[in-house]
């Protein structure tokens, strides 16, 4: 089974909401995503120190899949599906987007056995 990351970066559009929109991305589209069977794990960071034109936080999904295709056309549908339920925000501002394969992988702590 392939390992892959799915990377969105974002931002809030309206920084007096932001709140609400950790909210609803942790406690409403989180377990959402969770619905396709696909996605394993999921993390969300907040940059530091917010640069013009990036995104102030980061989601990182761990996805394992045979065919990425056919579950991320799953997923999609379930996104449609929430959606249409009213489980989406409008105060996500997606700045990028991307999938990543992996190509190799270390175990923790890889340094301390290279001594």
């Amino acid at each position: 089974m392939s390992k892959w990351l799915l990377v969105v970066e974002s931002n809030c559009k309206d920084p007096t909401r932001e709140d609400e929109f950790n909210d609803w991305y942790n406690q409403i589209h989180f377990p959402d995503i969770f619905e396709t069977p696909c996605f394993v794990r999921a993390s969300r960071y907040e940059l530091v120190k917010p640069v013009e034109g990036k995104g102030k936080y980061i989601a990182v999904y761990e996805i394992q899949s045979d065919d990425l295709d056919a579950d991320m056309a799953k997923h999609q549908a379930n996104m449609k599906r929430k959606q249409a339920m009213g489980r989406m925000t409008d105060l996500i501002s997606v700045v990028s987007r991307g999938i990543y394969k992996e190509i190799a992988s270390f175990p923790e702590r890889l340094t301390n056995n290279l001594k």
